[in-house]
């Protein structure tokens, strides 16, 4: 962990020192606030949560200035963890967008004040389309909370800005309090790592729970084949061709028989055979690990990783065939 005596100038100059106690004195504020909060999941929490969860559209977020980018991560927070969800502008709601909320939708609305007057200016709109408001306010008498289905209290007791003005710990109240909800909703509809990365198919655990074997391997003409007869020689012209270090041995129906690998050729020199005579029955690798093409590209990295080997033969039920993957193909498609 970094500390104050691995930045020396903390010790001897004054103003680093109090820019840093400052830091300090904002986190412990903002703990503070964080700490009261859990008090703060009662009755009204589980409400929302159970109208959002029952909700057959989407949550829509509303919320102005500050609170307006806290709900704005709220609600990507919610669409990708199970609970489909949008932030629409309050200020230009009153201007058309008012139109992307339905009556089966559920409204969440952001406001410490509760008095915010771009959403006050929109509570007679949603009572008319019957939507549920669920408000999360830092002053359960507003007049956003009194409009509410359910009003979750996230009051800060002090803001950490030292003016009592900059939205600080009460952004972070709410912020918190949005992951708390979607993460209990998360656990309610029994949301997975594959569900997950469904909804992040660009990130490094959708590749890992997404992609699979056959959508990275060699096939067709790209697979490097030769019949159990052919010479070490006519095996190394096929390597050379596939550029994959390795040819697959194959019988006439295309059955696996074997593998003969950049390694088995070392073994050859080793042993001393005459690369011209030598038949590629004799010297291939007879108990090759293969694999079924529907099988997880992670899951192929797995047995890469434990068996030691930098490549798989991919087959079908009857030991034919299908496909080559090495090492390189995970690495291109950022796999590990």
């Amino acid at each position: 962990m970094t500390t104050a005596s691995d930045y020396p100038e903390l010790l001897s100059d004054p103003d680093a020192r109090a820019l840093a106690d400052i830091g300090r004195a904002v986190l412990e504020i903002e703990a503070r606030t964080l700490a009261q909060l859990v008090s703060r999941i009662d009755a009204a929490f589980v409400e929302a949560a159970r109208l959002m969860l029952d909700c057959d559209g989407r949550v829509v977020v509303l919320g102005m200035g500050k609170s307006g980018h806290v709900g704005g991560k709220i609600a990507a927070t919610l669409a990708s963890t199970g609970t489909p969800a949008f932030f629409v502008h309050p200020g230009e709601a009153s201007h058309g967008d008012m139109g992307m909320i339905t009556p089966r939708d559920v409204v969440l609305a952001l406001s410490n004040s509760g008095e915010t007057d771009e959403l006050t200016v929109l509570l007679p709109l949603i009572k008319r389309l019957g939507v549920p408001l669920v408000v999360l306010t830092g002053r359960p008498d507003s007049t956003l909370a009194r409009a509410a289905s359910v009003a979750i209290h996230v009051e800060a007791s002090e803001e950490a800005c030292p003016l009592g003005l900059a939205p600080t710990s009460s952004t972070t109240a709410a912020l918190a309090m949005g992951d708390a909800l979607a993460i209990a909703l998360l656990q309610a509809r029994g949301f997975t790592e594959r569900d997950f990365a469904r909804a992040h198919p660009g990130g490094s655990l959708g590749r890992r729970l997404l992609l699979k074997i056959d959508d990275l391997m060699h096939h067709g003409d790209d697979m490097p084949t030769v019949g159990p007869d052919a010479s070490v020689a006519e095996a190394l012209v096929e390597m050379t061709r596939s550029g994959l270090g390795l040819t697959a041995v194959v019988d006439a129906g295309r059955r696996v028989l074997g593998i003969f690998t950049d390694g088995d050729l070392r073994r050859v020199f080793e042993h001393d055979h005459d690369v011209r005579d030598a038949r590629i029955g004799e010297v291939m690798t007879r108990s090759c690990k293969t694999v079924g093409r529907d099988l997880l590209a992670a899951e192929a990295l797995r047995v890469m990783q434990e068996h030691k080997i930098n490549a798989l033969l991919v087959v079908d039920a009857d030991n034919c065939l299908e496909g080559v993957l090495n090492m390189h193909d995970l690495l291109r498609a950022r796999v590990l």
